[in-house]
């Protein structure tokens, strides 16, 4: 979450303005989906004292998205909108029915599921599990939200049962958001070797359910993380001229998703959307113009 205090924000779900789907910009050109690897050894989740052991049996595989074959879009309230040629679709883990999803992978997408896995949300159904102890301060703009203890061995828990979710419902792929506290104002002491550890785990936890995981944001560590990663969920990288601490996932052929919601993007203004076309390929990662609030009320993809 890009937060207000100049640090790294992801969307906050609170955004929701149900309106009714409708396109922007141009379409992507990716219509294929990335064939699952063959199986490959199973993957520990990383060892952790205070949390508590996943009862899920692990599995040997899951899927690996590669940077040139893999387009995506991005809608996280509203009607979705489901008729996008591309490879993937990141969509709310909460909200999304089963039965879209099985739709989306009927199309031949993959599916990418969104839970916000460093802060609560007071509207989340599953809320009451997270103790006082387990929150620290409001996330600087985001009503409803506080950053929550990377050591907690119950916010561990709950976010095992939250991958649990994903993996019944068929989503292929997690999307954990505000995986960068330590970097914000968070009122719990977090530092950036807790926050490693903590984002591994997520990692770790995600391959054991056969589930792809994305790292969001969290430019500082993406040297250290993108070994454990399959994908990095970017927001405004072009607009503050970070994407280039993105390169290690381009270089590993893992693909680099990138929102932008500049107004002067969005309307081309001194051919400002053009330029981060071209850069964004030049770049080799897959940008989308988009609304703040994710609703599909505007897109454009520089993918064509």
């Amino acid at each position: 979450m890009r937060i207000t205090d100049g640090v790294r924000q992801g969307i906050g779900v609170s955004l929701i303005a149900l309106m009714a789907a409708c396109g922007g910009g141009g379409g992507d050109d990716g219509d294929g989906t990335v064939s699952a690897p063959p199986p490959v050894a199973t993957v520990t989740p990383t060892p952790t004292p205070s949390a508590s052991s996943s009862t899920t049996p692990p599995v040997t595989g899951w899927w690996r998205p590669t940077a040139t074959a893999t387009t995506w879009q991005w809608q996280l309230t509203g009607t979705l909108d489901t008729s996008y040629a591309v490879t993937a679709y990141d969509v709310d883990l909460f909200d999304t029915p089963v039965a879209t999803i099985q739709k989306l992978h009927d199309g031949g997408r993959r599916v990418i599921c969104y839970f916000s896995a460093g802060s609560s949300e007071n509207w989340r159904s599953d809320d009451a599990q997270f103790a006082a102890a387990d929150r620290g301060s409001a996330l600087d703009g985001w009503v409803g939200e506080r950053w929550l203890s990377v050591t907690s061995a119950n916010v561990r828990r709950v976010m095992q049962t939250r991958l649990d979710l994903a993996r019944t419902k068929g989503c292929d792929a997690v999307e954990p958001d505000n995986v960068d506290g330590y970097a914000n104002k968070n009122g719990l002491g977090i530092t950036a070797a807790q926050q490693l550890d903590y984002n591994r785990f997520l990692a770790g936890e995600a391959h054991a359910r056969g589930l792809a995981v994305g790292l969001k944001n969290d430019l500082d560590q993406v040297a250290a993380l993108e070994g454990a990663f399959d994908f990095a969920v970017n927001e405004q990288c072009h607009e503050f001229d970070e994407c280039a601490m993105l390169k290690p996932f381009v270089t590993a052929n893992k693909p680099v998703f990138v929102a932008e919601y500049k107004a002067t993007y969005r309307s081309n203004s001194g051919g400002a959307r053009d330029k981060l076309c071209a850069t964004s390929r030049a770049e080799g990662v897959h940008t989308l113009v988009l609304a703040e609030a994710l609703d599909n009320s505007f897109r454009y993809s520089c993918d064509g």
